[in-house]
């Protein structure tokens, strides 16, 4: 067990509890459908991911390989994913431009994808 993963795992998934909840009683009188709805698929991604990575944490003993590069791959497109796409919702919510925020969504997202891609393939391989 790689309990750095998993203690990183467990974090992100009580945030994604407690985003959830925010945005479903908080958030659903202040912001408008669509962006309610685009918060709602970061808290989503965000708990899969949680759960994902505290899976692959739990089961790193009994791989014949490392799994902190797949878990650093999967933490980082968590990050860049599910918090800039909460970034884009506040942005646009107070009219600013979300600049930066757009083009990190879909990095974490593709991070995320090669993290799964690479456990698989080591899952293949070894």
């Amino acid at each position: 067990m790689e309990k750095r993963f998993v203690g990183i795992a467990a974090f992100f998934f009580m945030l994604s509890i407690a985003f959830g909840a925010f945005g479903a009683h908080a958030l659903k009188t202040i912001l408008a459908t669509e962006l309610l709805d685009t918060y709602q698929v970061g808290v989503r991604y965000q708990s899969l991911l949680s759960l994902g990575l505290l899976a692959l944490a739990f089961q790193a003993d009994r791989h014949s390989f490392s799994i902190r590069p797949i878990a650093w791959l999967l933490v980082i497109g968590l990050l860049l994913f599910s918090f800039s796409i909460y970034g884009i919702v506040a942005c646009k919510h107070f009219g600013v431009a979300p600049g930066i925020l757009g083009p990190l969504t879909p990095i974490g997202g593709l991070l995320s994808i090669v993290g799964w891609c690479l456990y698989l393939f080591r899952l293949l391989k070894y």
